[in-house]
């Protein structure tokens, strides 16, 4: 299964960097137009959540910071649980950790390119949390927390909302990133970044909810 993850990972990253960006034909949405104009990508939705109303998107990163905040305060003084539900047989196992497989790389496209084709950032971050918690069903608890505490899962995930929230001051400020072409990867200004980090934040986050789900609740 190894070669598998690898072989796909290889492909999806000669996917984004080889294969040409769509072309857009600004004729065609009238509507979205301006908008397109004005953030400097092809993602209207992502251009309305990280510039228009960029004031709004930085409370919705907070409140869910302090969602994951208060279920850890919530279930501190509960005793874990004794028994964890999880799958067993050896088909699903293999589907859920495929499936896990297939969200990751999905994520990873969605936060890369997600001010280019629908998606973004907190779409991004729902499938690395759904490849998480395909992994957690499928694997000893004791495993999926070692890792989390040996990749230092909590502090990146800290360090991402704190460079969001700098990131979009500096852009609530006028500082502003060369646009760059229109339909090019590294375009939109801190759009692209501001949906990488957004998406490493909910997955991160993701995470840590699933690991207190599974240790006091005993399943997800």
């Amino acid at each position: 299964m190894k070669w598998i993850y690898i072989a796909a990972g290889i492909a999806l990253f000669f996917k984004m960097l080889v294969l040409p960006n769509p072309a857009f034909d600004l004729d065609e949405l009238s509507v979205l137009a301006p908008i397109i104009e004005d953030t400097g990508v092809p993602n209207a939705v992502s251009g309305i959540i990280f510039r228009n109303r960029l004031y709004d998107t930085i409370f919705e990163v907070v409140v869910f910071t302090l969602a994951i905040m208060g279920a850890r305060f919530l279930l501190a003084d509960e005793q874990p649980s004794v028994t964890v539900h999880q799958f067993t047989d050896n088909p699903s196992i293999v589907l859920a950790r495929l499936g896990a497989t297939i969200a990751a790389l999905i994520g990873i496209e969605l936060a890369i390119r997600g001010h280019l084709s629908p998606g973004g950032g907190f779409a991004a971050g729902v499938a690395g949390g759904t490849a998480i918690g395909l992994i957690a069903i499928t694997s000893s608890p004791q495993w999926m927390d070692e890792i989390y505490q040996r990749w230092h899962a909590s502090r990146w995930e800290k360090v991402s909302v704190l460079v969001f929230l700098i990131l979009a001051v500096l852009a609530l400020l006028g500082i502003e990133l060369p646009s760059g072409e229109l339909g090019g990867l590294l375009s939109g200004g801190w759009i692209p970044l501001l949906n990488v980090l957004v998406a490493i934040k909910v997955a991160l986050g993701s995470w840590a909810a699933i690991l207190l789900f599974i240790r006091y609740r005993g399943l997800l």
